[in-house]
């Protein structure tokens, strides 16, 4: 007989022993963490009060991947830290940011503020959860130094001294997904940030170059904007800069 027509009990569970094991069901409630209770609220008003739009752009990595390849181990060995692609981006983005300087700004009330410092933050992953760490005047910054401050971060994360001064008051986001394995998606905005790029995995794609199909490194990039003060040829602008940059840093 089908399962799905065996004869119920009167309160609608079926008479199977799995019915019996279900019924011993139980739940566990467990209060938001404050990281994750104000996160939850600047996801909410970004999506209640701005205007997202997201914008799509691919970048080839093949510059990156060759110069992590040729200098990864000396910087290594000298640092004593990994050579990530993340303190490129993030320079790429600031310049961009310079030439594109709507997409640094907050919208406050009936003004526009304009931020002329560029603190920019980075997803990084604690093994519990996702977090934010603010990159302060990351335009001042060296690639060495931002790669050493990641690592700070990540370190001060594991030991539970990040402080919520490490964790807000940024201008713009950078939203790394890579580590998942995710090709697509579309970042939400940092509240009350007007903009967010977010970055993907690098995946083996054929591509057209002087004429001829190669296979290079490819990677989404993502840009989620405040369209109420971003308009789309500014967003697509400070997309195909970020790509430019990185394309040959």
């Amino acid at each position: 007989m089908n399962p799905l027509l065996k004869p119920r009990s009167p309160a609608g569970v079926p008479r199977t022993r799995a019915a019996i094991r279900t019924a011993s069901r139980q739940e566990a409630r467990i209060p938001l963490s404050s990281l994750r209770k104000t996160k939850a609220d600047r996801l909410k008003l970004a999506q209640n009060g701005a205007a997202i739009l997201t914008t799509f752009n691919d970048i080839d990595m093949t510059a990156l991947v060759a110069l992590q390849h040729t200098h990864g181990q000396a910087f290594e060995k000298h640092h004593g830290i990994r050579l990530r692609f993340m303190p490129f981006l993030v320079k790429a983005a600031t310049i961009a940011l310079e030439e594109a300087p709507l997409l640094n700004a907050e919208v406050d009330g009936t003004d526009i503020v304009h931020k002329h410092h560029y603190d920019i933050g980075v997803t990084i992953d604690t093994g519990r959860e996702q977090i934010v760490p603010i990159l302060r005047d990351a335009d001042r910054l060296s690639i060495t130094e931002i790669e050493q401050r990641i690592a700070a971060f990540l370190a001060a994360a594991d030991e539970g001294t990040l402080t919520l001064g490490d964790l807000v008051g940024g201008t713009f986001s950078i939203s790394d997904q890579s580590a998942y394995g995710a090709l697509l998606s579309v970042p939400i905005l940092n509240f009350p940030q007007s903009a967010i790029l977010g970055l993907h995995k690098i995946t083996e794609t054929p591509a057209v170059i002087k004429g001829r199909i190669e296979i290079r490194p490819s990677m989404y990039a993502a840009l989620s904007y405040d369209h109420r003060i971003i308009d789309g040829k500014e967003a697509i602008n400070f997309s195909a800069r970020v790509k430019q940059l990185i394309e040959d840093p």
